[in-house]
């Protein structure tokens, strides 16, 4: 089966009675839409609305599961305890594995992947149950994922990314109809009075290779076009200046294109 384990990511349980009313006033999508066939995608935002981590999302039994960047797991525990003040919660780092599916019917007890259909499933199996046999690994699954213009967690900055600039307005990250989260007002005001500026866009080089992450990409007319965020030789990821979400341009010779997936929209005003 077309299945990777993705050996990058941990698991955080969160049990108990008050378990989904406090999650709810956290993150950015919709808790109580979960059960054991639904999962979401949502970001754990600061109070002035940054990236803290964003995770999968699903129930299982009586507790709800966080299927996160293993980078951001430990972080990402402490602050949820922090603000986990009197909620009747259990919080802890469950063992187990996270695998992910595409181009193949779901296995029992999958969810399908809540940014976008073609993107597949993905499954938790906790500890003391029988693991999945697959036929590829972490790489494929990336490269499957940055097809779709879906990039890895690793590529939004802690306490500076906005969730509109890392488009999970348009992959289904973000409710606007649930309440308040913790950074929800500069969300909410930015998709209101169309303040989106800038976006992560996938982007392509005929030259040997895109420039370094970080790199910032600066014109010769001293136009700012944006900002490299992930290079995988002829292909990455740029954060750019809507201007050039569309727009070829060059940088010391290099000649960058950007090349918007199927889901960003076609109409720029619609954004």
């Amino acid at each position: 089966m077309a299945c990777a384990r993705l050996s990058d990511r941990r698991i955080i349980s969160i049990a108990g009675p008050d378990r989904v009313a406090f999650l709810q006033g956290l993150v950015s999508n919709d808790v109580s839409t979960c059960d054991a066939h639904t999962s979401i995608w949502a970001a754990l935002l600061t109070p002035k609305g940054r990236y803290r981590a964003d995770f999968f999302l699903s129930a299982q039994d009586d507790r709800l599961l966080l299927d996160i960047d293993a980078t951001r797991a430990d972080a990402t525990l402490t602050q949820l305890k922090r603000y986990s003040l009197r909620a009747k919660i259990e919080i802890s780092l469950p063992e187990g594995q996270v695998y992910a599916g595409w181009d193949v019917p779901p296995p029992s007890g999958a969810c399908a992947d809540p940014r976008l259909p073609q993107a597949g499933w993905r499954k938790i199996i906790l500890e003391g149950a029988d693991m999945l046999q697959c036929d590829h690994d972490l790489a494929d699954y990336a490269a499957h994922c940055l097809a779709l213009g879906l990039p890895p967690s690793s590529i939004y900055q802690i306490d500076e990314t906005l969730l509109l600039e890392a488009n999970f307005d348009l992959l289904n990250g973000i409710s606007w109809i649930k309440g308040c989260y913790v950074g929800q007002e500069v969300t909410a005001r930015m998709h209101y009075r169309g303040g989106v500026k800038k976006r992560l866009v996938p982007v392509t080089t005929p030259q040997a290779c895109l420039p370094d992450p970080g790199t910032i990409l600066t014109l010769e007319d001293g136009q700012e076009a944006g900002e490299m965020r992930l290079a995988h030789v002829q292909t990455g990821v740029a954060l750019l200046r809507k201007p050039f979400w569309r727009r070829s341009f060059r940088l010391n010779g290099i000649e960058i294109m950007p090349s918007p997936p199927a889901w960003f929209p076609n109409d720029d005003s619609d954004i």
